[in-house]
């Protein structure tokens, strides 16, 4: 890759507008956090129906003006954060490092795009896994492809694990940000791990018993825990677990290597 290239990424990621728009966009990750956190412990409760993943968070939003206002100013911070990951992958020597920043920018321009649909009223934001899972596997190896991403999101989920357990994320960060931020983030990493674990675990479930009504995403995810044993004691734990990792996603916000 040229040097010229490198350099005109990093200018654009230093672009005070692509910067502040960055943190922003943490902060608004946050705040969907936050969301899901509530919507999952409701959850546990049985008086909520609505999905306690990102989509529905951003659903969430569209009741009121002062909501469709905020969603306008979260699709913008995400849209930003996205160009900001995408121009890191130019900048960054690592090739994992590169497959990293172009997934989590791909993350967050859907999540732009998702917010622009809720707001515009051409998508009530939520989705339906099972439907995409059912068309991949009437393909040829389809189902390995559904047992493929189901590996790949538990391996993801372990990785957030292992990252919060052993306070990686702290390299993410350009400081130490107080031992409020790092106890937030550890237990917030792990919970949000453990609740990707299961999500994959039922795209593996799924593809091992051609049945895509078992793929589901996090909300399907922490819907299955209301059905075992100790399964809503542990959505509790996890729904706290997302309120850190909310409140971590604000610190940050102001801490990050950005």
């Amino acid at each position: 890759m040229s040097s010229s290239v490198k350099e005109s990424a990093a200018s654009a990621g230093d672009n005070p507008v692509v910067e502040n728009g960055a943190r922003l966009g943490f902060a608004a990750s946050g705040l969907l956090h936050l969301v899901i956190g509530w919507i999952a412990l409701h959850m546990s409760w049985g008086d909520y129906s609505g999905s306690a993943d990102q989509s529905g968070a951003l659903a969430y939003f569209s009741g009121t003006a002062m909501g469709m206002v905020l969603l306008w100013v979260v699709a913008g911070a995400f849209g930003l954060l996205a160009l900001w990951q995408f121009t890191e992958t130019f900048v960054v020597h690592e090739w994992f490092d590169r497959g990293k920043h172009v997934g989590k920018g791909l993350l967050y321009a859907l999540l732009a795009y998702t917010a622009v649909t809720v707001v515009t009223g051409s998508s009530s934001g939520s989705g339906d896994t099972s439907s995409m899972t059912g068309t991949l596997m009437t393909y040829p190896y389809g189902r390995l492809a559904v047992g493929a991403v189901g590996l790949g999101i538990i391996g993801v989920g372990g990785y957030h694990v292992y990252k919060g357990w052993v306070r990686k994320f702290l390299e993410d960060l350009r400081e130490h940000p107080g031992p409020w931020v790092v106890h937030a983030g550890r237990f917030g990493y792990v919970a949000k791990g453990i609740a990707l674990v299961i999500v994959g675990g039922l795209f593996v479930a799924a593809a091992a018993t051609a049945d895509p009504e078992k793929a589901e995403g996090l909300d399907g995810a922490l819907q299955s825990l209301t059905t075992v044993p100790y399964g809503k004691a542990l959505l509790v734990v996890i729904a706290i677990g997302l309120f850190a990792y909310g409140v971590y996603s604000f610190g940050r916000a102001k801490y990050a290597k950005v």
